[in-house]
């Protein structure tokens, strides 16, 4: 009997084997596999139970029968983990898509039993390893293949040549080496091409031009190609999008790409293309947006350019482009965006620019313009972005830009225009900022009929205005920095410069203002900068200056100043820049606190002002006009008040023993701790509070205490004890939304929050455990140095277009200097404002701030990086560039000097680090903001 029970056995766990995986099982398998997909109501794949038809389940579709499904559609659910195997028996699935979650490991081999398979998409994740090659030899009705933006690596699959339906194929965002095979030509059908953003090399194969379906190309963007586009590019007679930017190419733009008359759009910048422009681009009929900046190009704009007629965009700068702007570039009927800036374009601009009606963005910088400017740029009020800085323009400006009430940007200084200002221009309601300095501007400023709240910087200086500053000044209530120095303004101050809340920085200077300093600035309590030197002021200085506590800059020089220098400037921690040089001010120059740092030329020409480097005061300044008391006995009053103290003592600590007596009762309830998990966790409050040991103490910051855990699994983690709440208080400040927001985030390139233990006293933050530390820890701890040069360079790539840009540049800022972002500079003094005193922004001042561990590397490139950093940590949000402009910048590392004498001579030079370009999203986002020389 019990052999006969055994066989039977054996017989059934055969016959069950032998059996395919059911669907159902399938998907309860795939859902096992995957991080996040947990059975509570808050899971994206809540639906998913067992006592439910898989075909109500979210993302599922079945068929007609409502028995198989064919349809599988996960995508941008958050979703983490694996992605099972077992989802190659759902044998009638014609659509996969699992896109933008965090899904890792390598691609299932077994996805290709899937014979039915049209459309798979896993962009936007984290998959890993090589692409299979086994997925050829079974999805031969695949139509759409998207792998984007995930972390394969290995060569180009030379296998999914065999996919012969292919429509749609996009291999790029991942870490792919090699060449293009040139096999990548045979796709009888494909429609759509993309192998940019890896680390492609080799030449571009010609047999690319056999793709004469193909209709969008993209390989350009980390990869480095050898020479230049092969000829044959010109047989790709359906092709409407090419996007070869940023990879390397060389030589001329080949005369053959004229034969590609369906192509709208054009992007070959950020390359080392070469020769005159391609006359042949003039007769892309079609052509709506062409990029060809940030190369080589010389020459002139080409005649043929004039039959351009559907052209919305033309970037050519950052070029060796010379002679005149075509007066046919102000005809084209659909312009919308023209950036000609840093090239050596001559003449006058053309004066029908405009008249079309559609023009959004204009930016003629850094050339050798001259003339006067169009006078109907903004004729369809269109306009946002006027940028001419730095030409030799002169005449008036346009009055039509007074009423141009889509401006949000103009910049037009370092030029010869005079004139006043249009009336109508401060009022215009989206402008944020105005630049007109170092022209030969005259009149007052004109602020009647209204301020734009949107504006946020004004810089006017070094021209010729003149007249007293009015009282609506105040109404600039989003202004940032106000720049009005070298001109003629005169009069008082108006107090209401109190009114601008928003200001950091002020500079007054070389102006004929008069009377006394407003008390009222000290209102202003976002100032890190106050220039009023070079002007007629008098009076005292205002004690409310001391109120300003952020203020790290401070020149009254060369006024008419009385009285005494208020000894309370001593406690203004933010203080490092000084100067009251040359006034009439008296008596004896504070020596504690701040002072102590000052230099003594910052008091010289005060011929009252005594104390050090500066001459003896004289008789009674320094020992002051009060006499001391004699020692006495104590008067009746003085003991009344001595009772009366220690009677409101005895009651202030009665009181004190109440509140710590209910505060104990209350001890036990706030020690009750509870665990928020943001994904499923194999421990509890316990196991982590098991932790908080003196010998798993890994880390100490201004936030807390950082320590090492191990679990009951054997999982490492990382536990952060935050400061205390403050007791007694029941209100988190908005610590636990903010903490759920985080615990759903997943990238790549940040730790993962896995859950927090809280109750009414203490939060403790489990993170999963980083091995080899952090970034900070390697460049500020006791592993500093351990990271190479170019290792940096890389983590500096590793950011996308939600990064946020000031913090990045922070961050870069650290690389260079070794120095963490704050307290080793001084109480309210962070990294960047040190970096702007030691260098005055300027980039060949690097070496005062270099990290001596990094003395080794080439100058050019430790320059580079700091240039952007500085471009990114700009005050004016409006001034800093995008992510993606970023990225492309440090990409563009400049050639190394050819010998250290000439590169001595280069460094000898001052240069200012101010942007004068930025992109708007219209152009695409495909170029840098203006970079000077490097």
């Amino acid at each position: 009997l019990l052999l006969l029970l055994l066989f039977l056995l054996h017989i059934s766990h055969s016959f069950t084997a032998g059996r395919p995986v059911s669907e159902f099982r399938a998907l309860i398998s795939l859902k096992s596999s995957l991080t996040g997909a947990g059975d509570d109501s808050n899971s994206p794949l809540a639906s998913w139970k067992p006592s439910t038809s898989f075909c109500t389940w979210t993302g599922v579709t079945c068929d007609v029968s409502r028995r198989h499904v064919t349809s599988l559609d996960l995508s941008g659910l958050n979703l983490s983990g694996t992605l099972s195997p077992d989802v190659s028996h759902l044998r009638l699935l014609q659509n996969l898509s699992l896109a933008e979650n965090q899904i890792s490991g390598p691609i299932p081999p077994e996805i290709s039993n899937l014979s039915g398979l049209r459309h798979l998409n896993l962009s936007n994740n984290i998959f890993n390893g090589s692409f299979p090659d086994e997925m050829s030899s079974g999805l031969v009705n695949l139509r759409v293949l998207d792998v984007y933006n995930n972390n394969l690596t290995g060569d180009l699959p030379l296998s999914v040549t065999n996919l012969t339906q292919l429509r749609h194929l996009h291999l790029g965002g991942n870490y792919f080496a090699g060449r293009i095979p040139s096999s990548y030509g045979s796709w009888p059908v494909i429609e759509y091409l993309a192998v940019s953003g890896n680390e492609l090399v080799g030449k571009i194969p010609p047999e690319i031009g056999n793709l004469t379906t193909l209709r969008e190309l993209y390989i350009g963007y980390y990869n480095a190609f050898d020479d230049g586009l092969p000829p044959e590019i010109g047989n790709l007679s359906a092709l409407v999008r090419f996007d070869a930017a940023n990879c390397g190419l060389t030589g001329a733009i080949p005369p053959e790409i004229g034969k590609l008359q369906n192509l709208d759009t054009l992007f070959l910048q950020v390359n080392v293309f070469s020769g005159p422009l391609t006359w042949e681009l003039g007769t892309l009929s079609s052509l709506k947006s062409m990029d060809l900046s940030n190369n080589m190009f010389t020459g002139e704009i080409p005649a043929s350019f004039a039959d351009l007629k559907n052209l919305t965009l033309l970037n050519l700068f950052r070029n060796k482009l010379h002679g005149q702007i075509p007066e046919f570039i102000g005809e084209l009927p659909e312009l919308e965006v023209l950036q000609l800036w840093e090239n050596n374009f001559t003449g006058s601009i053309p004066q029908k620019l405009g008249e079309n009606g559609k023009l959004n963005l204009v930016d003629l910088s850094s050339n050798k313009l001259t003339g006067a400017l169009p006078p109907n740029m903004c004729s369809g009020n269109n306009l946002e972005t006027l940028i001419t800085l730095g030409n030799f323009l002169f005449g008036s400006i346009p009055d039509s830009l007074g009423r141009c009430e889509s401006l949000t940007r103009i910049r037009m200084g370092e030029n010869f225009l005079n004139g006043s200002i249009p009336k109508g221009l401060f009022g215009l309601p989206k402008l944020t900022q105005v630049e007109l300095q170092d022209n030969y501007l005259t009149g007052e400023l004109p602020v009647a009929g209204g301020v734009s709240v949107n504006l946020g910087q004004i810089s006017l200086s070094n021209n010729q205005l003149s007249g007293p500053l009015p009282p609506a000044i105040g109404n600039f209530t989003g202004v940032q920095k106000l720049l009005l120095d070298g001109n003629k303004f005169e009069g008082p101050i108006p107090s209401e410069v109190g009114k601008l809340q928003q200001l950091s920085k002020i500079d007054f200077s070389h102006n004929l203002f008069s009377g006394r300093i407003a008390p009222e600035i000290s209102h202003c309590k976002l100032l890190t900068f106050v220039d009023l030197s070079r002007n007629e002021l008098s009076g005292e200085i205002p004690n409310e200056i001391t109120g300003m506590r952020i203020l790290n800059y401070l020149n009254l020089s060369r006024n008419h100043l009385v009285g005494s220098i208020p000894g309370s400037i001593s406690s203004m921690q933010s203080l490092t820049s000084l100067d009251f040089s040359y006034n009439n001010l008296s008596g004896l120059v504070p020596g504690t606190g701040q002072f102590s740092y000052f230099n003594y030329t910052s008091f010289l020409g005060n011929s009252d002002l005594c104390g050090p480097y500066l001459g003896p005061c004289k008789d009674g300044v320094a020992k002051g006009s009060h006499q001391s008391h004699g020692k006495g006995a104590l008067s009746a009053s003085m003991k009344l008040l001595l009772v009366l103290g220690l009677l409101l003592c005895s009651i202030a600590f009665a009181v004190a023993a109440i509140i710590k007596a209910r505060s104990l009762k209350k001890a036990s309830e706030s020690r009750a701790w509870r665990l928020t998990a943001f994904q499923r966790l194999d421990f509890t409050c316990d196991d982590v509070l098991d932790s908080l040991k003196e010998d798993n103490i890994i880390g100490k910051g201004g936030a807390g205490i950082v320590y090492k855990g191990v679990m009951p699994n054997g999982d490492s983690v990382a536990v952060k004890r935050l400061a205390a709440m403050s007791r007694g208080s029941s209100h988190d400040h908005g610590f636990n939304a903010e903490i759920q927001t985080l615990g759903r985030i997943r990238h790549r390139h940040i730790v993962r929050l896995l859950g927090f233990c809280s109750n009414h006293e203490t939060n403790l933050l489990v993170y999963e455990y980083m091995p080899n530390g952090s970034l900070g820890e390697v460049l500020h701890g006791k592993k500093g140095g351990h990271l190479h040069w170019d290792t940096q360079y890389a983590y500096t790539l590793k950011v996308d277009e939600k990064s946020d840009v000031y913090s990045f540049g922070v961050v870069l800022l650290e690389l260079v200097t070794g120095r963490k972002p704050v307290g080793e500079f001084g109480d309210g003094v962070d990294i960047v404002q040190w970096v702007r005193k030691m260098t005055d922004s300027n980039k060949e001042s690097v070496l005062k701030v270099l990290d001596p561990r990094l003395s080794s590397i080439p100058i050019h490139e430790v320059t580079h990086v700091f240039y952007v950093a500085m471009l990114c940590v700009e005050e004016q949000a409006v001034e800093r560039p995008t992510m993606r402009e970023v990225v492309q910048i440090l990409t563009e590392i400049p050639k190394m000097p050819p010998s250290k004498d000439q590169q001595a001579t280069e460094l000898t030079g001052v240069e200012k680090l101010t942007p004068d370009n930025e992109l708007s999203p219209k152009s695409g986002g495909q170029g840098p903001p203006d970079l000077l020389n490097l």
